[in-house]
C-alpha cells in the first residue's frame, strides 16, 4: 500500500465559501453547540472567530466557532424580519 507524500492543506477556505452562501441566500440553519444545546436562525454575519445568528422573535446570537459542534441547513424557511 503506497502512502501519499503530500499533506492535506491546513486551510481549504471552503468554510468561508459555505458561510458566505448561507448568508447571501438567507438559508435557515440549526446549530448544535458543544453543550448539545441547539439554536436556529439565519447566518447574518461571520468572521474568523464567530457567526451571528439572526432569529425571529428572539434575540440575535453571536456564537463563537469553537463552541459549535456542527450546523445544518433547514428545509423550511425561517423569517428574519
Amino acid at each position: 500500500m503506497a502512502s501519499s507524500k503530500t499533506k492535506a492543506p491546513e486551510q481549504t477556505f471552503e468554510e468561508v465559501k459555505y458561510l458566505r452562501q448561507l448568508a447571501e441566500n438567507h438559508t435557515p440553519v440549526r446549530v448544535r453547540l458543544s453543550d448539545n444545546q441547539e439554536v436556529q436562525g439565519v447566518v447574518e454575519f461571520y468572521d474568523t472567530g464567530f457567526i451571528r445568528l439572526t432569529r425571529e422573535g428572539e434575540p440575535n446570537l453571536f456564537l463563537f466557532k469553537h463552541d459549535i459542534k456542527y450546523l445544518y441547513e433547514l428545509a423550511a424557511p425561517v423569517a428574519t424580519r
